[in-house]
């Protein structure tokens, strides 16, 4: 949804946007660009060796449309955009960094690239105070980068009905009246936690034999894995939902929601902590990303530990035992999250914009 806002809340009186999308041939974002009236551009890239002549394809664009400014995203685009800015002599070249200390940490000999790509920018957008320092660890120049959290529309947490509510609960045949329904929402890879995640929530069960557990986007490298946890869970409390559009309405299924990643600077940002506060729903949280920013103990959230599966377990529990710290994290958290604001997001783009 994030470039969706941006298109539906940038001064385009003052700003032109036109879009070079890479490898998102007849994509969602591509269909909402062209209704939108917004010229796009679909480059298709399959893999690595594709660089070189993708690099080519953008210069000619480039040469063709003539941007004061590009604004990269993602790092193998963000490679592509960057080269192609710099060969063409783009005065101005961002590049917003949405991953932390990934590379860093599993795969060293790509960090290369992100030095290349802090090196090409002439300004870095820092997604979040980790993603800041993770920059600053790779020699990027503190100058460059400016911190800009990521901005929300809250109206969608806001507006859902309870008809979308129903319709999710048939789509999914979760049967009215199911106590509780506790939400993640993160792919599988071994740093989200589910390995922790997963058997707190056959803790749960111990005390409520009904519950389901439901995980939204279920694909990832860690599946294998993840299906031999789930092995020991009934296939009755478990939901496993590859993709659902409207993850609005689909936070609104659950009781209580779980994200907990395995260490503090893992996650570059972490959508989900915002998200799920902005919809109301009372939530156990590991500190990583910008949840090392704002989340705070007993206030907004309860905090555990990294990598401990007991305490996720007492954590989920509490909440749903404690009707009165449900409500103070409820309230609590919708207000913590209005920093995160769609228009707070486009005030600071729009001043990353400004062209001396």
């Amino acid at each position: 949804m994030a470039f969706e806002w941006v298109v539906k809340n940038l001064d385009q009186q003052k700003i032109t946007l036109s879009f070079i999308l890479i490898n998102c041939t007849n994509s969602h974002i591509e269909k909402f660009l062209k209704e939108e009236g917004i010229k796009t551009q679909s480059l298709s890239f399959n893999a690595k060796w594709e660089i070189p002549i993708s690099i080519l394809k953008v210069v000619f664009i480039l040469l063709k449309i003539r941007p004061q400014i590009v604004h990269t995203h993602l790092r193998d685009a963000s490679l592509i955009g960057q080269i192609a800015a710099w060969i063409t002599r783009i005065e101005k070249r961002i590049y917003t960094r949405h991953h932390s200390t990934f590379h860093q940490k599993y795969f060293p000999k790509a960090v290369w690239l992100d030095r290349l790509n802090n090196y090409l920018a002439t300004n870095i957008v820092a997604i979040s105070g980790v993603v800041q320092q993770a920059i600053l660890n790779e020699g990027g120049d503190p100058k460059k980068i400016t911190k800009a959290y990521y901005g929300f529309d809250f109206s969608d947490f806001g507006n859902v009905t309870d008809s979308r509510i129903k319709g999710l609960r048939k789509k999914y045949a979760i049967r009215e009246g199911v106590y509780p329904i506790i939400g993640v929402i993160s792919r599988y890879i071994n740093w989200k936690g589910h390995q922790y995640m997963l058997p707190a929530f056959k803790e749960v069960l111990r005390v409520y034999p009904n519950a389901i557990l439901i995980i939204a986007n279920a694909s990832g490298s860690y599946r294998n894995e993840i299906k031999e946890i789930l092995a020991d869970i009934p296939k009755e409390n478990i939901l496993e939902i590859s993709f659902e559009k409207d993850l609005f309405a689909l936070y609104k299924l659950f009781d209580v929601f779980v994200h907990c990643p395995i260490d503090e600077s893992i996650e570059a940002f972490g959508q989900v902590y915002v998200e799920a506060l902005a919809a109301k729903i009372p939530s156990v949280f590991t500190l990583s990303g910008i949840a090392n920013e704002f989340i705070v103990n007993g206030e907004n959230g309860l905090v555990v530990p990294h990598q401990k599966t007991l305490e996720i377990a007492n954590a989920i529990k509490l909440l749903l035992e404690n009707e009165t710290l449900r409500q103070t994290l409820i309230n609590n958290g919708v207000e913590s999250v209005k920093q995160f604001s769609v228009l707070r997001f486009i005030n600071e783009l729009e001043l990353l914009y400004k062209i001396k």
